[in-house]
């Protein structure tokens, strides 16, 4: 991702537009981020994005929540069990 100020962003217009196209731009004013630029498909992909998590609900957010919480209560030996041990010790209780 390239960075340009405003001034530069005015300047160059033209030239972002096509930048855009191929990665986002960012663009400061007075040393902080004042907007991005991106393409179409980009600003497609991230309203996607947006619509996906409105549509889980809070009922998915809490879940999520409760489990990220759950996780730091985690010992180091429960860390490095994957999916598979996990089911496997499960089934065997």
């Amino acid at each position: 991702m390239i960075t340009v100020t405003s001034v530069e962003a005015q300047n160059r217009f033209g030239q972002l537009l096509d930048t855009v196209q191929r990665e986002p731009v960012t663009i400061t004013r007075h040393g902080r981020t004042a907007a991005f630029m991106v393409s179409p498909q980009d600003m497609q992909d991230l309203r996607d994005l947006q619509d996906a998590r409105r549509k889980r609900g809070p009922a998915v957010d809490a879940f999520e929540a409760y489990f990220a919480k759950a996780d730091t209560t985690l010992t180091p030996a429960a860390r490095e069990l994957s999916d598979e041990d996990v089911v496997r010790l499960v089934k065997e209780s």
